[in-house]
């Protein structure tokens, strides 16, 4: 027998309070009809009764499952890269601990939602570089994440064009004949300084691949960290100062049929990138058997509830009149 929900805890805590409850129960019972004559024969097959039926429940409640079925199984896929701007900019803290943190810690809640997909790490500022390619590996990608920082990559500003170029490249050259949906999830805080954010935008659009943005940051800002203190600007010899940019990721995403979602002060919306993601209809590649194992779950349940019935309806007597 395998048990589908084996939480030892849960069970043993319910079987405590169910302990304590009776020999609450017990105790009063005594107390009442101290005076009278108990047929304690009785009273223990009551007692009885009522622990078989709790003891089913708590072994419908484990998922008892007993031999097992095979069932076909369609394998769907899709490719998603996902492009991080990891400027100066990021390491900004508007969002605690700090947007590229933050980014991190979100990321690696959202790979774990798709397991049978391919996904692919870009990062990138002024320059784009691949991080990953395109991989089934979940360990990798988690190791990857890790590692993000913004001394990766060349800062000197933020080039939103350059990953989604780079793949929109890779997904042209993929030699794979399998039929997948493609998207890309370009996350940044908006503050963009490259161009060509037409052109690019209607050759993912011509290829069917959607952009699903995520800004980070907020529309007041701060400082951007560097060392012990702040960078500083040049031109006016004040803090430089960044703010969350949403023109430019909103505009993207539109343009390929994605979405615009946000992660700041007035929104925490990685739930709702996620839903969007699932939402798309990857290619069938292919379909297996695979063994599953039978739940039995409702033999117990229904034999518990029977014992049950039977406690309420034929009460057994326990004083003898």
């Amino acid at each position: 027998m395998i048990w589908a929900y084996p939480d030892i805890k849960l069970i043993a805590l319910l079987a405590g309070i169910f302990i304590l409850l009776y020999l609450v129960y017990l105790s009063r019972y005594w107390a009442i009809n101290r005076r009278l004559q108990v047929e304690k024969r009785r009273l223990f097959t009551k007692l009885v009764i009522r622990t078989l039926y709790f003891i089913l429940f708590l072994i419908a409640l484990a998922g008892p499952s007993i031999g097992t079925s095979t069932k076909e199984v369609k394998e769907e896929g899709k490719d998603i890269f996902i492009a991080i701007d990891l400027s100066q900019s990021m390491n900004a803290r508007d969002i605690g601990p700090s947007r590229l943190q933050r980014i991190k810690f979100e990321l690696k809640n959202l790979i774990k939602s798709f397991p049978s997909d391919r996904i692919g790490l870009i990062i990138f500022s002024s320059e784009a570089f691949m991080q990953c390619p395109l991989t089934f590996d979940q360990s990798v990608l988690q190791l990857y994440l890790d590692g993000l920082n913004t001394g990766l990559v060349p800062n000197s500003g933020t080039d939103l064009t350059g990953p989604l170029k780079m793949a929109l490249e890779r997904f042209n050259n993929d030699e794979s004949m399998e039929v997948k949906s493609k998207s890309i999830v370009l996350i940044s805080d908006g503050e963009n300084f490259g161009d060509d954010l037409d052109d690019v935008g209607d050759r993912l659009s011509d290829a069917g691949i959607k952009v699903y943005s995520l800004g980070i940051g907020t529309e007041k800002g701060s400082s951007i960290p560097r060392g012990n203190g702040v960078i500083i600007n040049p031109e006016t010899g004040k803090p430089a100062e960044t703010k969350l940019d949403r023109g430019s990721l909103k505009y993207i995403a539109s343009e390929t049929g994605g979405q615009y979602f946000e992660i700041s002060d007035e929104a925490q919306e990685l739930g709702d990138l996620t839903a969007a993601l699932e939402r798309l209809e990857g290619g069938t590649v292919g379909t297996r058997k695979i063994e599953t194992s039978s739940n039995k779950y409702f033999y117990f349940l229904l034999a518990g509830l029977v014992l049950s019935l039977i406690d309420m309806i034929l009460p057994i007597k326990t004083i003898r009149l």
